[in-house]
């Protein structure tokens, strides 16, 4: 471990925890403005994006690191960061507030803002530092690429995939009509109910893997990320929350029973 450079990763953890918060803040204020608190959900992948760009600016200004792997890490988080904003601000695009949003405040003991920045918008940014470890780990490693990087961003495109297929695919059943009330079990969706938190899955550990490539300090310090998200998509705020809502939706049972919760494979046959 002795050949990453410690006192320069040091320094930067600290501008990715001031861009991380940078863009929350920013974020807020135009969520006050607009008395819509769900714009929080485009800051997301943002934040993860000027992380990205914040690190590799400092690495370099530092003379560390790699300059093949910052540019694989830095287009790797920007397209994906820039993609998942871009679809759900798209999404959101004419509604008003979110309901897990609305529920949450309205619990809120004193100021509602105040209590949204405290428990949204604080918490999101420090998630969005701890989880971009890969990233900010990568950046900083000495050697040049290895066919592991190059492996890292292969599960990466694998992700984007199902995130994007999925999310489309999604979207243009929404829009029919003719679907309102039915359950979406077509296309990437007849193999896993969630593609999109099953894409997310491979894009962190993705970059994990891009991590690993710039040595194993780099990857004791950043494997904390992808099992962070992999619990949050899997166990906390993502299926679990989800399919607790979705429960009671008619064909949700046969739907279940036939779909893979998570990793996809070929649907089941009814019995």
């Amino acid at each position: 471990m002795s050949g990453f450079p410690w006192g320069a990763f040091a320094v930067g953890l600290g501008w990715a925890a001031g861009a991380a918060f940078a863009v929350m803040l920013a974020t807020f204020a135009v969520a006050v403005r607009k008395g819509v608190h769900r714009v929080v959900d485009v800051a997301w992948g943002l934040g993860f994006a000027v992380v990205a760009l914040v690190t590799c600016v400092v690495a370099a200004a530092a003379g560390e690191g790699d300059a093949g792997r910052q540019t694989l890490v830095e287009v790797l988080t920007v397209v994906w960061g820039l993609r998942l904003a871009a679809h759900i601000a798209r999404r959101g695009r004419g509604h008003g507030e979110d309901p897990r949003y609305d529920a949450m405040l309205a619990k809120a003991p004193g100021n509602r803002n105040l209590y949204a920045l405290r428990m949204v918008y604080l918490l999101q940014g420090a998630l969005v530092w701890l989880v971009s470890l890969p990233v900010q780990a990568a950046v900083y490693g000495p050697g040049p690429l290895s066919v592991l990087a190059w492996a890292g961003a292969v599960v990466w495109a694998v992700g984007l995939a199902f995130e994007a297929v999925g999310d489309a695919q999604l979207a243009r059943f929404k829009a029919d009509p003719a679907n309102r009330g039915r359950l979406m079990d077509r296309g990437l969706w007849s193999w896993t109910r969630h593609p999109n938190y099953f894409g997310d899955f491979c894009v962190w550990w993705g970059l994990f893997l891009v991590a690993c490539d710039a040595g194993l300090a780099a990857a004791a310090l950043s494997v904390v990320s992808p099992l962070v998200m992999t619990y949050l998509l899997i166990g906390g705020s993502g299926k679990r929350l989800l399919e607790r809502h979705m429960a009671d939706r008619p064909g949700w049972a046969a739907y279940a029973a036939r779909t893979s919760g998570f990793f996809p494979r070929p649907p089941r046959r009814s019995p």
